[in-house]
């Protein structure tokens, strides 16, 4: 549960009293006398919502206003005030207030208005709270509340402490090996060191010899005048992340071998021998005891990357992940976009859960992007994702025949009508929360009309 903070800078003692009464119980308050003691403590809090009387002493509340939103231009601000002066409530709208509340304050009225206020932050502050959580000191990390993940996780903050130790990263595509390969490098005591991330696919058989491990002058037709150095020698005393070390070609299978075993190397086309401290972590997604099997992984090459192996769930084996990922995406590409989308319809929540992802956490990237560009209010909705929904087919059910059923009357007899209407009533419910409270579908799951049971529903609603 999301818990707000509010600050209500108002001069009357009774007001902030009656004020922190009402809101204590939902709502963490912090009161101020004056403008210019609210200004000065907002270097230090970070409140979600602003309460403040225009009438203060000295600097009135339009001033302050004025100079908050130059502060935090994102911070809701609700004016009270004492009677309605339409030009001072249209001059602080215009500098940037939420909204106004007229004293003496009606508490519906106030309730409402600051729910309001609130629902335009809501995205913001739970993925703030993700990132707290997930993202400490700017560490990778995967957000997600599933134990899947805390597993994972655990596992990581274990063999990071081992800089020796190489780590075999095993996941679907878009299940972020990348991610945790990070992970485990700023968790290791290397971590002031370099991260190299190479993809082992994106370079031909020829030239991943000279990537690696770099080449001197001249080692080859069209080389650098000056040699280069290679992604092994870029990250000594820091991380190496080989992802899809699976397509590495068996020559350049061997030279890795050779590297791993000793820790030394030739560069191409050269005859000094160089030594670097490199902890290697490798990803692939293929199913390399297969590919040892069709001889085309090397078995001695496999069994020095995997000293230690991490599998990564895919999405659809963390589904309680999906909603807080969601929201992530969201609020970046809110950002990107300079969007204002605050929330996540229920259908729209309803369709992410039950979609089947064969391109897991990218995939999902990808498709909270598309729909953050092309969303037209500030929710985003179901039409918005552009995913396909299965229709629900509904067979009709055969009755039990009356034969086969109990029937039980009690001494005192039974209204019959009244159980049948209960009886249909029970089943018109549970057909609509089958169906997502969709009444076509719910009306052809139980073989009636459409607007039969329309006509029905509302009725037994009226009588029971």
């Amino acid at each position: 549960m999301v818990r707000y903070s509010i600050c209500i800078v108002d001069d009357e003692e009774i007001i902030r009293d009656g004020l922190e009464l009402i809101l204590s119980d939902e709502y963490d308050i912090s009161c101020f006398v004056d403008a210019e003691s609210f200004l000065a403590g907002l270097e230090n809090i970070a409140p979600d919502l602003v309460l403040m009387d225009i009438g203060l002493p000295a600097m009135n509340g339009i001033d302050a206003l004025n100079i908050m939103k130059k502060k935090r231009p994102d911070l809701p601000v609700i004016m009270i005030t004492a009677f309605e002066d339409i030009n001072m409530v249209i001059q602080s709208m215009k500098i940037g207030a939420f909204d106004f509340i007229i004293k003496p304050m009606n508490p519906d009225i106030l309730e409402i208005t600051i729910k309001k206020a609130l629902s335009s932050i809501t995205l913001r502050k739970e993925v703030k709270i993700l990132q707290e959580k997930y993202l400490k000191d700017n560490q990778p990390c995967f957000i997600g509340k599933s134990k899947n993940i805390e597993d994972v996780m655990d596992f990581v903050n274990i063999v990071a402490k081992s800089p020796d130790t190489p780590i075999m990263i095993l996941g679907e595509t878009g299940t972020g090996k990348e991610l945790i390969a990070k992970a485990i490098h700023f968790r290791s005591p290397v971590f002031q060191g370099p991260f190299i991330a190479i993809n082992c696919s994106a370079f031909p058989n020829e030239l991943i010899e000279s990537e690696l491990f770099g080449y001197e002058e001249g080692a080859f037709s069209g080389a650098k005048k000056q040699g280069k150095r290679g992604f092994i020698e870029e990250a000594d005393n820091g991380t190496l992340f080989l992802d899809e070390v699976a397509d590495l070609s068996l020559q350049g299978q061997a030279k890795l071998l050779r590297f791993l075993e000793s820790g030394e190397f030739f560069k191409v086309g050269g005859t000094t021998k160089y030594k670097v401290n490199v902890r290697v972590v490798s990803a692939t997604n293929k199913n390399l005891e297969e590919l040892m099997d069709k001889e085309l992984f090397r078995k001695d090459l496999f069994f020095r990357l995997c000293v230690v192996k991490a599998k990564i769930p895919s999405l659809n084996e963390r589904r309680d992940d999906i909603l807080p990922l969601t929201k992530y995406f969201l609020y970046e590409f809110n950002k990107k976009f300079e969007k204002n989308l605050k929330e996540i319809s229920k259908d729209a929540q309803v369709l992410l859960l039950s979609h089947k992802f064969t391109g897991n956490v990218r995939e999902l990237k990808n498709i909270i992007e598309r729909a953050s560009l092309i969303a037209r209010s500030d929710v985003l909705t179901k039409e918005d994702l552009g995913l396909y929904q299965k229709p629900i087919d509904v067979q009709p059910i055969e009755p039990v025949p009356f034969e086969e059923q109990t029937c039980i009357i009690p001494d005192n007899g039974i209204h019959l009508g009244q159980l049948l209407q209960s009886i249909e009533k029970k089943y018109m419910a549970h057909a609509l929360k089958l169906c997502q409270e969709n009444e076509s579908k719910a009306a052809r799951m139980l073989s009636m009309n459409h607007h039969t049971f329309r006509y029905k529903w509302k009725k037994l609603n009226k009588i029971i």
